[in-house]
């Protein structure tokens, strides 16, 4: 991120915008990150080893499959710690956004974990259903048992919680897979209770059971982490407030076409468009741009990258009437959530603005088409520009 960090150093406001305080902001992050994924791992060790020994001396697969789950839990952990470096990596010539991704990567790499830790644990339980063996339970293995449960409970709940602080895919699906892990440790705890009182053996088949409920868990993980590979909408509530800020200026009449891409965990780059009046020389545009990227880079950490320019009829009284107009014959159209951008140029005979179309339209072009009929019907004498925009950051 650092290359696109640099085009907005320099603003006119006495600081450098990448203040320590903000580089310590991430590096907390990271040592947040870090610190998490090391209790987990050996806490993860811890119970993998007794476990272990407790289910190969008791006979019993369900233990020994919990233990080889918490193996797996750790090495999750590891791996986001690995991810987590590597995402902290600065920009540079091959990868000028940053590394920010990585942590979605490893996310994904956690998420095939689980995958494979259940239809391991399934495969596993299909042949003790088919091919038994008795277990022997001790007092001591149940002890074990139950404080793996306990531990798990404590261990999925604190990851999560600190995975939601910080806003980090792995150790959101490494706290849920704990959580997951307590289910298990659980169950199994249930079916020596059954088969001591009872003498019925539930094992196998629990923990096939519990094996289909991690496969599921996995998938899920697995598609939420590909969806923000691909490119989620931005959080309604951010773009809002982006928008907020800028419309504040009283140069700016309105902000629309809000662009953001997303290069990571709370790391974003975007792009969007400002109306000002046409009377602005090119020096306050560039001092009004300047100002506005410097105050949302401070307000959101977002780094908007361009700032497109609407001009809005000043010197014309008459095109405050038009534009009133104009919007209310696109916005009868109930497929039309917006119109901005609105310019009227009696010289030249255009009229130009932008229409934000819905994807609920079943032909977004034929709503176009309607729109431009209805409008050039009120305007016969002029020739239209209007485009179609998208609405990428709001629902």
């Amino acid at each position: 991120m650092g290359s696109m960090m640099e085009r907005i150093q320099g603003l006119p406001d006495g600081k450098d915008p990448l203040d320590e305080a903000g580089m310590n902001k991430a590096e907390a992050r990271d040592r947040k990150i870090i610190r998490t994924s090391l209790i987990g791992i050996l806490a993860n060790v811890f119970l993998a080893v007794f476990k272990a020994v407790v289910g190969l001396t008791s006979n019993s697969i369900a233990i020994v499959m919990d233990a080889v789950n918490n193996l797996s839990d750790a090495a999750s952990s590891v791996i986001t710690i690995v991810g987590t470096k590597l995402a902290g990596k600065p920009a540079d010539r091959k990868h000028p956004f940053g590394y920010g991704r990585v942590e979605y990567l490893s996310a994904m790499v956690i998420s095939l974990l689980v995958l494979y830790a259940g239809i391991t644990a399934f495969t596993e339980s299909v042949k003790k259903i088919i091919h038994p063996d008795v277990p022997d339970y001790s007092a001591a293995a149940l002890i074990i048992v139950a404080v793996g449960v306990v531990t798990k409970v404590v261990l999925g709940r604190y990851v999560k919680k600190t995975g939601e602080s910080v806003n980090s895919d792995s150790l959101i699906n490494s706290g849920e897979d704990a959580t997951l892990d307590s289910i298990i440790s659980a169950s199994t705890l249930a079916a020596a209770v059954i088969y001591i009182v009872f003498h019925i053996s539930l094992e196998a088949w629990l923990g096939a059971i519990i094996a289909a409920v991690i496969i599921k868990s996995g998938i899920e993980m697995l598609g939420e982490t590909l969806s923000k590979i691909l490119g989620e909408r931005v959080e309604a509530k951010l773009a809002r407030d982006i928008k907020k800020t800028i419309a504040q200026y009283p140069e700016v009449n309105g902000a629309y076409d809000l662009i953001m891409h997303n290069y990571g965990p709370d790391i974003y780059s975007g792009s969007v468009h400002i109306e000002v009046p046409d009377t602005f020389n090119v020096g306050d545009l560039d001092q009004l741009i300047r100002r506005i990227t410097l105050d949302v880079y401070k307000k959101h950490d977002v780094i908007l990258t361009a700032i497109g320019v609407y001009s809005v009829n000043t010197k014309d009284p008459e095109a405050v009437e038009a534009r009133k107009l104009a919007g209310e014959i696109a916005l009868s159209n109930p497929y039309v959530l917006q119109m901005h951008g609105f310019y009227i140029d009696r010289k030249e005979k255009t009229i130009r603005f932008d229409i934000i179309i819905s994807f609920d339209a079943e032909d977004r072009t034929e709503v176009y088409r309607q729109v431009y009929k209805d409008v050039q019907k009120a305007f016969p004498e002029y020739k239209l520009q209007i485009g179609i925009d998208t609405d990428f950051s709001e629902s």
